[in-house]
């Protein structure tokens, strides 16, 4: 008797201690291992690839924003805001009902078929309202101008970068919109360029953010 109990408590002595091992190494060492070398090697990636503007953080790399003018009465989609460089359409960012004193990020695409009647709708009043905002007197934006990721969301519906076909086609606007010549605009697009990944993944890319960072930086001296 004496035996059985004093091998049941090596037992429950032996698991106890590899409880307790196990929780150390898995719970605490091995977090702070790996949460050591993201911040040592990939600090930025780490903490939500941040871009900062006047010292402070503005938004991320990796997740688009909208600008746009504020609701009008009777609005329920805002106008966007032409003195800055648009994004793309935005399907995946959405209002949090639950907790109204914050808005949440929801991800996610429209999910539609490509022959999907309400989709082409979309596109095509997209296409309308693209060209006739890029409009400016002496610059006239056709239809068939207007570039595929201008008038369709990323599969997140957050991206947060444009082509370089449609960063050139807002140059035009933006310049009258702020009063800058159209030769300023366009080296500000030039230069935010971001060119394929490892040389030949994806196409290049300009960041909306960013860009407009850019902008705000350069109104600001003129």
């Amino acid at each position: 008797m004496n035996n059985s109990l004093t091998n049941t408590a090596r037992l429950l002595g032996a698991g106890l201690r590899a409880l307790l091992v196990l929780t150390l190494v898995t719970g605490v060492i091995y977090p702070l291992v790996i949460t050591g070398i993201a911040q040592g090697l990939f600090s930025d990636k780490a903490n939500g690839s941040e871009i900062k503007a006047d010292g402070k953080v503005v938004g991320s790399s990796l997740i688009g924003q909208s600008y746009n003018l504020p609701l009008k009465k009777g609005q329920e989609t805002p106008d966007p805001d032409l003195k800055w460089f648009q994004g793309r359409p935005q399907n995946g960012l959405g209002s949090n009902s639950v907790n109204t004193q914050y808005k949440l990020i929801l991800s996610g695409a429209t999910n539609r078929s490509g022959d999907n009647e309400e989709l082409i709708q979309w596109v095509k009043d997209a296409q309308a309202a693209v060209a006739t905002d890029n409009s400016v007197p002496g610059y006239k934006v056709e239809r068939s101008d207007v570039p595929a990721d201008a008038v369709t969301s990323s599969g997140s519906g957050l991206d947060p970068h444009i082509s370089r076909d449609y960063a050139d086609l807002q140059v035009h606007r933006v310049a009258q919109q702020n009063k800058l010549s159209v030769s300023q605009v366009q080296k500000l697009v030039d230069d935010h360029v971001e060119g394929r990944t490892l040389g030949f993944i994806g196409e290049p890319r300009v960041n909306v953010l960013e860009l407009n960072i850019a902008l705000k930086a350069l109104l600001a001296t003129n």
